[in-house]
């Protein structure tokens, strides 16, 4: 069966925030003496994420 893929658009204060609260858990982590995999992959995916330009309406 093939996995959902779930798509998430954010603006760039929003990318920030994520990113800044990312590395605050990766900080966190290593601290606690665990593994920082997950997050590193995470960290690496949203860096290099396409940007998306998208026209919003308000109406």
């Amino acid at each position: 069966m093939r996995e959902k893929k779930n798509h998430l658009y954010v603006d760039s204060q929003e990318r920030t925030l994520l990113l800044h609260s990312l590395v605050e858990l990766k900080n966190q982590l290593i601290q606690q003496g665990r593994y920082t995999d997950c997050v590193d992959e995470l960290i690496f995916k949203v860096v290099n994420a396409p940007v998306k330009r998208m026209k919003i309406e308000y109406v």
